[in-house]
């Protein structure tokens, strides 16, 4: 037995070999994440004798260098959960000292107590770790548009107090902005006011059918009273005005276009999956929401039951009992992927909005429970809970029966 503790950081590791009982094969040491240095690291390990099994924590992408490498040469590598890893670590330090050294000890140590219990590292289908890796890049242009958004936001609060609540933001189905759209056009109250009110309705009406969005007189006059009410604090006579409202404008498009083109390649690759058809048919879920579900869950095969996938979710209830006590009122964990709760909660909030069969098992669940006295929340949650238990029979079942 011979466990090889690797702690991971950005572009060097620090690696320790240890035997059973304590006995030190290597000390503490540095690699970079280089094929020269990791060619090093194989000519030490094949002059040992003994089952070699290398261990490393998981660090978001930093790792998969030195995972994928000994993979390919052969070698039983296990990426270990950081939570279960910390709570070890605490656990068998009294002082709590942390270097990286101390880590790839605590590492290796790690891999010596568990040896048994040790799983190997299992590389996705390469579609699923397309999806995936474009699922998170989705998430940091989501989060940009957020900020961009309410950059533009505050703009209007200078120029068009109001007009906001008038128009949705960008959709994400269609890749429209009728706010941006409309903003482009008047960025200002006063060219807006500088009409009359049947001046206005046919310039909005004309402004519409160009933009392929439905004319609507009322929509028009409704906007024309906010601007003759409104009280702009920024003049459209200053020159900058109309430059940082067209920039916040520009900047908010680009980041639109971007996750518009992500969630297109998204949708076709996730439309290759044998498990696109089952899920695209569930409850809640439509074109956007099926291959951010997909991207985020990944191979259903890699799972042991829909008991592990709600815990990859963070939403099971862990269970409390000391003594005679038994705990019943339980919180979720959270201790899972936040994004995959996140789409989930989506799938539930479309499920109970529209207008789904009322033979559909979800939605039955989710009333069960508000009726209850579950507060709409927790209804969802418990929804999704049973969602995904649905998701896992009907995924595994595409694939036992292939």
């Amino acid at each position: 037995m011979i466990s090889v503790g690797i702690d991971v950081s950005k572009e060097k590791s620090t690696v320790c070999i240890l035997k059973p009982y304590g006995e030190i094969v290597s000390k503490p040491f540095e690699i970079s994440h280089s094929s020269e240095d990791f060619k090093l690291l194989d000519n030490l390990l094949k002059r040992l004798d003994g089952e070699i099994k290398i261990v490393m924590e998981a660090t978001g992408i930093y790792h998969l260098p030195v995972v994928l490498y000994f993979v390919e040469l052969g070698y039983f590598v296990s990426v270990i959960n950081p939570y279960g890893m910390k709570k070890y670590a605490k656990n068998t330090s009294i002082r709590l000292a942390k270097t990286d050294k101390l880590d790839s000890i605590t590492i290796a140590n790690y891999g010596l107590e568990k040896w048994d219990k040790l799983e190997a590292f299992k590389q996705d289908d390469s579609v699923y770790e397309e999806l995936k890796l474009l699922g998170r890049r989705y998430r940091a242009y989501m989060e940009l548009h957020v900020k961009a958004l309410l950059e533009l936001t505050h703009m209007l609060d200078y120029t068009m107090p109001g007009i906001k609540r008038e128009f949705k933001a960008w959709d994400e189905r269609y890749n429209k902005d009728k706010l941006s759209d409309f903003v482009e056009r008047f960025w200002h109250y006063d060219l807006i006011t500088s009409m009359s009110l049947e001046e206005f309705i046919t310039e909005y009406n004309s402004w519409a059918k160009e933009k392929e969005y439905q004319p609507s007189n009322s929509k028009a006059v409704k906007i024309y009273e906010l601007a003759t009410a409104g009280i702009p604090t920024l003049s459209s006579s200053i020159p900058s005005t109309k430059m940082l409202m067209l920039e916040a404008i520009s900047s908010l498009r680009a980041i639109n276009n971007s996750l518009n083109e992500i969630l297109t390649r998204m949708k076709k690759l996730a439309k290759t999956l044998p498990e696109y058809p089952v899920v695209r048919e569930m409850g809640g879920v439509g074109d956007v929401l099926a291959p951010k579900l997909i991207a985020e869950i990944g191979d259903i095969r890699k799972l042991h039951s829909s008991k592990a996938l709600i815990a990859c979710a963070g939403i099971d209830p862990p269970p409390f009992q000391s003594g005679q006590f038994i705990g019943t009122q339980r919180r979720i964990s959270k201790r899972g992927s936040a994004t995959l709760r996140k789409v989930g909660y989506e799938v539930m909030r479309m499920l109970t909005c529209h207008n789904e069969p009322k033979d559909n098992a979800v939605y039955l669940y989710i009333k069960k429970k508000e009726n209850e006295g579950k507060n709409k929340k927790q209804a969802k949650i418990a929804g999704l809970n049973k969602f995904l238990r649905i998701y896992y029979a009907r995924v595994s079942e595409v694939y036992n029966t292939e």
